[in-house]
């Protein structure tokens, strides 16, 4: 009798590969909806220097290319580089606010970028090998804090999603318009019905197909522009140090590690929602690969005239939605991002979805990623008082930039730089409210209340002693 094989049987389905088509369509439904968030920081800053078109177009190819290249180092992986998991970097929007005011406090504006470039270049290396001491810290986030956490991404990530349904510009007379809106709604019932009605493939390519069916719809409104894809070259390259040799300034090199710290409390805490989403939980080990990943691309990236890269959240709503693990597939993405950088008029075609499609779209990706983060949460124990409060206070704490994005504007922007990012905020209190309550001591660790303003047993007696006996 011939042994049967069961090598394909042991594939944990990170590690799957699928047929080429499943392969190409998923991976451009991560490059979707990741794109804006990768081409905002690039223009942004260009703006802020008052880059000329053919420059800013040149800077947001290197972005996208210099993303492509980190998500290789983050899915495939080489040594004990990259998590190996189908985690998407790209430019980091956490650099955006530091980046700026470097622009701002230099006097020759053609310097800024080579004076970016250095800083990011230095806070990579610093990263890097300070990643297996990061690491470490994975044993203070158990369920209680990594559901918090999550629960802040998508809830952090909920507002772009709006933004965007609202329009490309909140100075436009058009932003926030019905037409804007209904498009969003459309798109987001579009990607709803797919995924009620529909089977297989087709159900787990539900977001692309929303985001092309929502564009078609937009044109007899207006809201297609085509010219990105006329105006764009079909081949570009990201020559190295196309805009000057790096430079290294002390206060950029520090504002810029301070955002590589961020960065990495983020990563962080985004491999380890991963991990549980699906269902590979990410140990010491992992988490160090994909941090070294993170920093050396971001240490790599401005070769290639590219910003500091890390996680991306947002695509990690579309694996929890898709159920579509394997860690190729979003190699794939990561290919068609290269292939971006290397031909501008493919990364045009990207461009031409109308922002509301892509926040109709956007509120099923960032909410899943949230009702991920309360799945875990369920698991985390919440019948015990001092866990409710972990959870209570720390998203309280990531929410605040959320609600209030003044609420810190008298703190230094250094201070700012990690308060107002609600994620980061969030995890550092919940990781020191699980340190006082559940490593400092023993206290009330076992105490099941269900509620922290129930009322305790002794109190309860003395209001009512009757009820006592």
């Amino acid at each position: 009798m011939t042994a049967q094989p069961v090598d394909e049987k042991l594939v944990h389905p990170v590690d799957e590969k699928l047929p080429a088509l499943k392969m190409a369509t998923s991976g451009l439904q991560h490059v979707a909806a990741m794109y804006a968030g990768v081409v905002a920081p690039p223009l942004i800053v260009g703006a802020a220097i008052g880059l000329s078109a053919s420059d800013l177009t040149f800077l947001t190819g290197a972005c996208l290319f210099t993303a492509g290249l980190a998500t290789f180092l983050q899915t495939l992986g080489i040594w004990k580089i990259g998590a190996r998991l189908p985690f998407v970097n790209g430019v980091t929007f956490a650099g955006v606010a530091p980046m700026t005011a470097i622009v701002a406090s230099t006097k020759d504006k053609s310097d800024a970028l080579p004076v970016i470039f250095g800083a990011v270049i230095v806070a990579g290396l610093l990263g890097f090998l300070f990643a297996p001491l990061f690491c470490k810290a994975i044993r203070f986030f158990p369920p209680v804090v990594t559901g918090s956490v999550i629960t802040l991404i998508g809830v952090s990530l909920l507002p772009v999603a709006f933004g965007w349904a609202q329009g490309p510009n909140p100075a436009a007379h058009d932003y926030g318009s019905a037409t804007n809106l209904t498009l969003a709604g459309i798109t987001l019932a579009l990607v709803l019905l797919l995924r009620r009605f529909t089977r297989g493939f087709v159900k787990q390519i539900a977001v692309l197909i929303g985001l092309v069916a929502g564009t078609v719809i937009a044109i007899p409104f207006g809201a297609t522009d085509f010219s990105p894809v006329a105006d764009a070259q079909v081949v570009g390259f990201p020559t190295p140090f196309h805009f000057g040799g790096p430079q290294f300034q002390l206060a950029a090199i520090l504002s810029m590690c301070v955002v590589m710290v961020v960065c990495m409390t983020e990563s962080t805490a985004d491999m380890l929602a991963l991990g549980e989403i699906v269902e590979r939980p990410a140990d010491e080990k992992t988490i160090a690969a994909g941090l070294r990943a993170d920093t050396l691309g971001s240490a790599l990236s401005p070769l290639f005239n590219g910003f500091m890269c890390s996680a991306f959240a947002q695509n990690i709503g579309l694996v929890a939605m898709t159920r579509i693990r394997s860690r190729y597939v979003v190699a794939a993405g990561g290919g068609f991002l290269v292939l971006m950088g290397l031909c501008p008029t493919a990364a045009s075609l990207i461009a031409v979805v109308p922002r509301p499609v892509l926040g109709g779209a956007g509120v099923v990706l960032f909410g899943s990623v949230a009702a991920s983060g309360i799945q875990t949460l369920v698991r985390a124990g919440l019948d015990k008082d001092n866990n409710v409060l972990i959870v209570a206070v720390s998203l309280a704490a990531g929410i605040i930039p959320i609600t209030a994005p003044e609420f810190y504007h008298a703190f230094p922007e250094t201070a700012r730089i990690v308060l107002d990012s609600g994620i980061s905020t969030g995890c550092v209190v919940a990781v020191l409210l699980n340190l006082l309550f559940n490593h400092i001591g023993k206290g009330r660790d076992a105490e099941d209340v269900t509620h922290p303003m129930e009322a305790g047993t002794d109190l309860a007696e003395a209001a009512h002693p009757a009820a006592a006996h």
